[in-house]
């Protein structure tokens, strides 16, 4: 019902919270909680900082799915505010209502679509307010709007410190929306290296094998099919491969993970073009770091980004990265050490990466290995925690231990 908050626990064992002495309580603010890379940094922000530290609520604009069943703690609760499409007021006098209940030390919203919460948390009296920049969709690609960032502008001096995930997203805060450099920390996400791990031996069994052959050479990526991941971009560069390389047909294979609204025009691409046998697009799943297991190079054809989670993954996973130079890509990628960066929207230049990578799997393989080495050395989960933890504890004024 409209003007109605839905809650639940993250796990379905309940609430667990101690009465006594109940650590800072943090209520992180977002649009949806579904599938998506600044979801999934969250998520495992909250499973790996240490239960003693902080407790959490998340906060929901609009609602969550069965994806809230990857948070592991069990004293979690999740809030639907479920916000109408369009200007919806009542979204926000719910939410004053919500914070005045909880009572949080700390509100983190994340990206322009919840930076408004900012307000409305001042308004309740809390304490600390911290907004992260997580990366940028189509309407504002760049960042060069006028009316948001006047709007990031105005709400500015109501946000203690900000956390964005890139370089490039710390400089834009600080030279474009005016943040004072001494109030931006920026935090890399982390990567669960233990669960992203390299293939040992075969691919995995099951559905993939019926796909792809035993010698196949799979180019895949993983995301939300949205306009700004262009997707559709991957697809006219796999089959420029196949028209520069016929042979290429018998084990060139193109694996797309993810749902979203460009899912049916690659789909139509690959039937027109007579490909759709060498393709496999099966949408959202859960198998995630099996499926990239299965892949020998991972590209990433996206017009804009923060810092992109699934790269980390697949860094994690041993893959070579093909991506594009936008946003904080070539903060992860190392060009012809762990990877390649062409230009956005160039469907040619990404088919000749593919089709270097292709014809020098030898490249691939080291390529992979120097990229795993490379994540575990700066972009462990370990090495995120503790940078939102010394942000969490100077905004507070708690000393870090």
């Amino acid at each position: 019902m409209h003007g109605s908050i839905s809650a639940r626990p993250a796990s379905s064992m309940g609430l667990s919270m101690s009465a006594v002495a109940r650590p800072p309580l943090i209520v992180h603010v977002i649009h949806h909680l579904g599938v998506g890379g600044l979801e999934n940094g969250l998520v495992n922000l909250i499973n790996h900082m240490p239960v003693e530290r902080y407790r959490h609520a998340i906060v929901c604009l609009k609602g969550y799915s069965d994806f809230r069943r990857r948070i592991l703690r069990e004293d979690v609760e999740i809030f639907a505010l479920n916000k109408r499409e369009g200007h919806d007021l009542a979204v926000y006098r719910n939410l004053f209502r919500l914070l005045r209940r909880l009572r949080p030390d700390i509100v983190h919203t994340r990206n322009l679509g919840t930076m408004e919460a900012q307000v409305v948390a001042a308004a309740a009296g809390v304490r600390v307010r911290i907004h992260g920049e997580h990366g940028r969709d189509m309407f504002d690609l760049h960042g060069k709007n006028r009316k948001y960032n006047l709007l990031r502008r105005v709400i500015r001096p109501l946000i203690h410190h900000f956390i964005p995930v890139s370089r490039d997203l710390e400089g834009w805060l600080v030279e474009t929306v005016g943040a004072v450099p001494q109030r931006v920390d920026q935090v890399y996400n982390g990567v669960d290296s233990v669960r992203f791990h390299p293939r040992d031996g075969a691919r995995m069994d099951g559905v993939i094998r019926e796909f792809f052959p035993d010698d196949a050479f799979v180019v895949g990526s993983v995301g939300r099919m949205a306009d700004v991941k262009n997707y559709p971009g991957l697809v006219r560069a796999f089959l420029q491969v196949l028209e520069q390389e016929p042979m290429a047909r018998e084990r060139l294979r193109l694996l797309i993970v993810g749902e979203g609204v460009t899912r049916a025009a690659c789909l139509g691409m690959l039937r027109e073009a007579g490909a759709e046998s060498l393709a496999w697009l099966p949408g959202e799943r859960a198998d995630i770091p099996e499926l990239m297991r299965a892949m020998d190079l991972f590209v990433l054809p996206s017009l804009g980004e923060g810092i992109s989670n699934t790269i980390l993954e697949a860094m994690s996973t041993g893959l070579p990265v093909v991506a594009t130079r936008v946003g904080g890509n070539g903060e992860l990628v190392r060009e012809g050490h762990t990877g390649m960066l062409v230009p956005p929207a160039d469907p040619q230049a990404l088919a000749q990466a593919i089709l270097a990578y292709y014809r020098a799997p030898d490249q691939a393989v080291r390529h992979g290995k120097a990229a795993r080495r490379l994540v575990e050395a700066g972009f462990s989960m370990e090495a995120m925690t503790r940078g939102y933890l010394q942000v969490y504890d100077k905004a507070l004024g708690i000393r870090s231990s």
